[in-house]
C-alpha cells in the first residue's frame, strides 16, 4: 500500500501501456511501480443461507409453535427455527413453516 507525498491519500495501482503506477485519486500525483506487486483478492462472504432438506422425516425434528398464524392458508401451527442474519448486535431472524401447506416465512427480532 502506497500513500500520496502530498496530501497522505492511499493511492491505487493504474496500468499504463509501458508499466504500472501508483496514482492519487485526490491530487493526481503518479508514482513509478518499482517492484512487483502481488494482490491477493479474498472475497466477502456472503449473507447466511438457509438449506432445508424438504422431506417429511427431516421437518418433524423441528420445534412446533401454535402461536403464529400462516399468511398463506391461516393455519395456526408451523415449525420454527432461528438464524443470525444480521449483525451480532441485532435479534435473530425467526423461521416459520406451515404444517399444513409447508409456506416459509420469517419474522424479524
Amino acid at each position: 500500500m502506497e500513500f500520496c507525498p502530498r496530501c497522505n491519500k492511499v493511492m491505487v495501482l493504474k496500468k499504463k501501456s509501458d508499466n504500472s503506477v501508483y496514482f492519487c485519486p485526490k491530487c493526481g500525483y503518479e508514482k513509478k511501480v518499482e517492484e512487483l506487486v502481488v494482490v491477493n483478492v479474498v472475497k466477502k462472504r456472503s449473507k447466511p443461507s438457509l438449506v432445508l432438506i424438504e422431506s417429511g422425516e427431516e421437518e418433524k425434528v423441528l420445534p412446533t409453535t401454535t402461536d403464529v398464524v400462516c399468511p398463506n392458508c391461516g393455519n395456526k401451527e408451523a415449525y420454527w427455527w432461528t438464524i443470525q442474519t444480521r449483525s451480532v448486535d441485532e435479534p435473530m431472524t425467526l423461521f416459520f413453516r406451515c404444517t399444513k401447506c409447508s409456506h416459509t416465512w420469517r419474522e424479524y427480532g
